[in-house]
């Protein structure tokens, strides 16, 4: 592994760019995304596997245990992200890339012995998917590693295909499933993890020939330890819950739903929430198109309106028992998280950016502003993509809850109504709403700042005139 490391690593600079850095950087990509998309597929592995598990198939697992089974999994998968990243940065893209792919087929080798026996215990179940988080890690692992190897004018682009490409892992394995179910049918679970050896295989060999450790890739625990102490890293964290969140979480227990609302057979379940997570992840580059356009800010907010009236519309499909409208406004619910996704993201750059533009016409020197700004915002990322798997945690617990407590998801589902509004709120008061300023505050910031010609304002991150340095930081969680 040490004849990989790369020593020198300037992408900033134009001349290295072109003649190394963009050909390295891209080999590099492509295959993190692989990788990733694999381990994120294991890391969604037992949304599929629990709609194996019926009655007819001598299983007696309750709505309440397979619930728990998928909660597991995405509690695990969210506490790892951290770490994982720190990893990379001690131990190398490459290396790490290739143990974390490898370590993987521990969950899908169990899983496949013990999906053969209907009469394994609970806890058995548990341990098993509980490690099957592992590959929940890996996309925190991928992000911090390209996010090294590319310069900070296509970090955007560079960090989206790779999060698209590992999302489109809920998918796969969605799709993977429906096939055995056609083939094997539900009879061989077993069939779908075992897919995964070879694919495993494949990632940990690919990676070891083609990918490369960035001596240069740090982790900044200075910046982690400013990040938690900034009211925006939490704010954010809960946007990114409500996107990112809901988007995990429903693609881990829309099927159980199925199932349970309106007795569909397994084959039919993996069939129809199969499509919801893939617009979903395609949905996620748009996400961040609108956000350049129009500005993260008003692009998430959007969403989490429309994610409201979605799960209002979906409360009233339920209450007509029209299986067709369910579907269709869940179906809708998945674009929309994605589209939240990408809006979310981007509010976190923008966002410490635009702080240090107004430190450096505060006075501050512009390197160390625009240094600290990035370190920041790459804090801050790691944190709410920590926090944001958390709330498919919640969502699957609230799902669970709900059957315990009436018989069907519809306390869920107006719980999670309740929380979009909630972040709707959050994402008006602190990104949107324009703070208020009294005369003492507005003299300060002329007598600070000289005056600009109108054709000189610059835009902010989401669209607006900037606002002066002294008044930038009022009102709300500005």
């Amino acid at each position: 592994m040490r004849a990989r490391w790369i020593t020198r690593w300037e992408p900033e600079d134009p001349g290295f760019w072109a003649s190394e850095g963009r050909r390295t950087a891209r080999r590099n990509l492509w295959l993190s995304v692989f990788a990733e998309h694999i381990g994120f597929a294991v890391w969604s592995l037992w949304s599929v596997l629990v709609l194996f598990m019926t009655p007819q198939a001598g299983f007696t697992l309750t709505p309440d245990e397979k619930f728990l089974l998928v909660s597991l999994v995405s509690l695990v998968g969210a506490l790892l992200r951290l770490p994982y990243g720190f990893a990379v940065t001690r131990f190398g893209g490459r290396t790490w890339t290739v143990c974390s792919a490898l370590a993987l087929l521990i969950p899908v080798a169990s899983a496949a012995v013990l999906v053969r026996r209907p009469d394994t215990p609970l806890w058995a179940l548990l341990l098993c998917a509980a490690v099957s988080g592992l590959g929940g890690g890996n996309f925190a692992s991928s992000m911090v590693n390209i996010n090294g190897f590319f310069p900070e004018r296509e970090k955007g682009w560079a960090l989206g295909l790779n999060a698209g490409g590992g999302n489109l892992g809920v998918a796969t394995v969605q799709l993977l499933g429906l096939a055995v179910l056609a083939t094997a049918g539900i009879a061989h679970p077993e069939v779908l993890p075992l897919l995964f050896v070879p694919a495993l295989l494949l990632a940990a060999l690919l990676a070891h020939r083609g990918m490369d450790n960035l001596a240069t890739n740090r982790t900044d625990y200075g910046a982690y330890r400013s990040a938690v102490r900034d009211v925006h890293c939490w704010s954010l964290s809960l946007l990114y819950i409500g996107t990112f969140g809901s988007f995990i979480g429903l693609g881990f227990g829309f099927g159980l739903v199925l199932q349970n609302e309106f007795g569909k057979s397994p084959a039919q379940a993996a069939a129809l929430t199969f499509l919801g997570p893939l617009l979903g992840s395609l949905s996620r580059p748009l996400g961040g198109r609108l956000a350049d356009r129009f500005g993260g800010a008003r692009v998430t907010a959007w969403s989490f309106l429309a994610l409201a009236c979605g799960a209002g519309c979906v409360l009233a499909a339920s209450a007509a028992d029209s299986f067709a409208a369910y579907v269709a406004v869940f179906t809708v619910v998945f674009v929309l998280t994605g589209l939240g996704n990408g809006a979310t993201y981007k509010m976190i750059p923008a966002r410490y950016a635009a702080r240090a533009r107004s430190a450096v016409e505060a006075g501050a020197d512009p390197e160390a502003a625009l240094a600290r700004g990035r370190r920041l915002a790459g804090a801050v990322i790691a944190v709410s993509g920590a926090m944001g798997a958390l709330g498919g945690v919640g969502i699957n617990l609230a799902f669970r809850q709900s059957y315990r407590s009436t018989g069907d998801a519809d306390a869920a589902i107006g719980a999670f109504l309740v929380f979009y509004l909630l972040c709707l709120a959050v994402t008006w008061a602190g990104y949107l709403r324009r703070p208020a300023a009294g005369p003492a505050i507005r003299a300060a910031a002329v007598r600070r700042q000289p005056a600009r010609p109108e054709s000189d304002a610059r835009p902010e991150p989401d669209g607006r005139p900037e606002p002066q340095p002294a008044v930038a930081e009022r009102g709300g969680l500005r």
